[in-house]
């Protein structure tokens, strides 16, 4: 079945970790055994209700503080498809959490109060989910049971939202109004909101349309490993194997090894298994076997001869900054992860730092903190092979490694070569 990965945002009290033990409790997804645990710990804390979001906030000061600080995944499915569920903090300062955990979803849902409205978490997180090039956004406005199912409150939420929205770069936004405590129109539409004309939320994720979201123009096939047995039955077999990044791979296309530029066609594609497959597509994990022997390895890219990403060492990114302790200042040295390739990296310059909030740029500051996000130039010792991450998620991304302790500092999202303002 399809696949949906989806990230939930939002202020703190918004009622995501309900919202999700919700899904997973009206779609019978949990366990007898894990319900019976929720039941207890929520007669043990005097709440009056069973607490489906213990669910999701499984970490101990979680459950004390009552809000959601690390990234919490669940897995779910319906007829229809499988879902993977990364409840996201909501505090700023918990800013990577999200961003890690929302980089690679294809819809987010952002909560807001009823009461409360559209603040300002919920602009920051409407932000955050554009930058990430998240293509589908749902406005879910919970609690809808505490404003008397008021339509004129949902509308005022729904209108002051979208304006916000247009600000942004959101291909497709999605408003429906819930009370996660009580399930109204999570899985089933609600009597209580006859005036919402609607699908319900499930409903909703059950049908948008994912399957153009991937970016099969652009074949991109980093080479994670080369399989050369040393001896069996195939002792002459050479395949290259990795997951496939973009585009539709199929035995008999003309393809470029990247950076050598050295021509050649695909002779067969071997699927996970290890029989032969027709065609190669996003995310596949496959081995693909060249007609001629050329000089391939870990870190290279296969492409289309007429259809290849940049090729440089000078690109300009956005990052956000995932480190305690040391920021990110211009001079310093790392370790950079793009795809399959790694190489160093020196930052030249810190453009500006983004101020989430206010959408602000601050062009005289002079370094990244803790959960900062900001414009930088990069310079790196062998050269990329990228598309800009609003093109290509996969390839238009990286990381960067300090290069003492082995840990990861930024997440990045190259948006050109250096120099280019787009």
């Amino acid at each position: 079945m399809e696949l949906l990965r989806l990230a939930t945002a939002g202020s703190v009290d918004d009622g995501k970790s309900t919202l999700i033990g919700r899904l997973l409790f009206d779609s019978k997804a949990i366990f007898e055994d894990q319900l019976e645990s929720v039941e207890r710990t929520s007669r043990d804390r005097g709440d009056a209700y069973v607490d489906l979001s213990l669910l999701t906030d499984g970490l101990r000061a979680e459950r004390e503080q009552g809000i959601t600080i690390d990234v919490a995944y669940r897995y779910f499915a319906t007829p229809r498809r499988t879902f993977i569920i990364a409840d996201t903090p909501g505090h700023t300062q918990y800013t990577r959490n999200m961003v890690t955990g929302a980089s690679t979803a294809d819809l987010a849902l952002i909560l807001v109060d009823a009461r409360k409205g559209v603040l300002e978490q919920t602009r920051r997180h409407a932000f955050l989910s554009s930058l990430l090039g998240i293509p589908h956004l749902v406005l879910v406005v919970n609690k809808m049971d505490l404003v008397d199912w008021s339509s004129e409150r949902y509308e005022e939420i729904k209108e002051e939202f979208r304006s916000f929205a247009a600000r942004l770069d959101v291909h497709d936004l999605a408003v429906v109004p819930v009370s996660a405590l009580q399930g109204d129109n999570i899985v089933h539409r609600s009597a209580n909101m006859d005036w919402y004309e609607g699908s319900s939320l499930l409903h909703h994720l059950e049908e948008v349309h994912i399957a153009s979201d991937r970016n099969l123009v652009d074949v991109r096939f980093p080479v994670q490993y080369v399989i050369r047995p040393q001896s069996g039955e195939r002792p002459d077999y050479r395949g290259y194997a990795g997951t496939v990044a973009g585009g539709v791979l199929k035995p008999g296309d003309d393809v470029v090894a990247l950076p050598s530029g050295f021509a050649t066609t695909i002779a067969a594609i071997d699927g996970p298994g290890g029989g032969p497959v027709t065609e190669a597509f996003p995310p596949m994990a496959v081995t693909v076997r060249l007609a001629d022997e050329i000089d391939i390895s870990r870190g290279d890219l296969l492409c289309r001869p007429g259809n290849r990403p940049h090729v440089g060492q000078d690109v300009d990114a956005t990052v956000c900054w995932l480190a305690e302790g040391a920021g990110l200042r211009p001079g310093g040295r790392y370790v950079l992860k793009h795809t399959t390739r790694v190489v160093k990296a020196l930052v030249k310059t810190l453009e500006y730092r983004l101020d989430i909030n206010s959408l602000h740029r601050d062009e005289t500051a002079d370094t990244l903190e803790l959960n900062e996000i900001g414009r930088i130039r990069l310079r790196t010792q062998a050269p990329l092979l990228y598309d800009e991450y609003r093109r290509h998620r996969t390839t238009g991304s990286f990381i960067l490694i300090d290069e003492a302790s082995g840990a990861t500092v930024a997440a990045g999202m190259i948006l050109g070569p250096s120099g280019d303002r787009a």
